[in-house]
């Protein structure tokens, strides 16, 4: 009994330590984001680990998380061997990385969500980008679209876009097969545009979309209403 009592006070400390510095990853994660809804992190790490500032494994999962304008639905992230500045933590300051981080990570963002991020910068960058690429002869230096609508279907995305201009609108529907080719490429199949009702666009060989190295998607899964993504992604300090 007194060996067991002579232990607790180390453990309670160690236990405070883990406290703090899982409380210091939530208000980390939420400086990242601009809205969340629930966050929940596991830490798995000895009491030397943590008091030298390094984490072996840790697993972060939010949802309705919004990020640069994005709504992603639910998002799970595990990472191995994060560093992180232990001894600022202890003190009351901000978390750090002390290094470049790989994590892997699943998102999914339902088709709700997905419509909710029409005015982020990051997808109407995206999509204005399709376009051009789609039509470039058409688009290259038109005003831009105003997406309306995402629709999410089986292996299959619908865009509904309109297009103001002095004379009158134009709409335009975009509907395309997605799939993935590898960790780096998309492919885009059976590509149809419609311009105000009229196909301007069937292209059934479709179009080869390179996401560039720093992108390590494993999967991609597209189901009516929802999205699903499974990869790896690397976080700066």
């Amino acid at each position: 009994m007194v060996e067991h009592n002579s232990l607790a006070p180390n453990n309670r400390k160690t236990r405070l330590i883990s406290q703090v510095l899982q409380t210091a990853l939530k208000f980390w994660l939420r400086t990242q984001v601009s809205q969340v809804s629930q966050i929940k992190v596991e830490i798995r790490a000895s009491d030397p680990q943590i008091l030298s500032g390094r984490i072996p494994w840790v697993s972060i999962v939010a949802s309705q998380a919004v990020y640069r304008g994005l709504h992603i639905t639910q998002i799970q992230l595990a990472a191995e061997n994060v560093q992180v500045n232990i001894g600022a933590i202890l003190k009351g300051q901000p978390l750090r990385l002390s290094q470049i981080v790989p994590v892997v990570g699943e998102v999914m963002i339902d088709q709700k969500d997905l419509n909710n991020s029409l005015a982020s910068e990051l997808l109407l960058s995206a999509l204005n980008d399709l376009l051009v690429k789609l039509l470039p002869e058409s688009y290259p230096k038109s005003k831009p679209i105003n997406w309306q609508e995402i629709i999410l279907e089986h292996s299959r995305i619908i865009l509904h876009g309109r297009q103001a201009s002095e004379d009158e609108a134009t709409f335009l529907e975009i509907g395309l097969g997605l799939m993935l080719l590898s960790c780096q490429e998309l492919q885009l199949a059976n590509v149809q545009i419609w311009c105000n009702k009229e196909a301007i666009l069937d292209n059934n060989q479709g179009l080869l979309l390179d996401l560039g190295s720093d992108v390590d998607i494993r999967e991609l899964t597209l189901i009516p209403g929802q999205l699903l993504c499974r990869g790896r992604i690397s976080i700066n300090p």
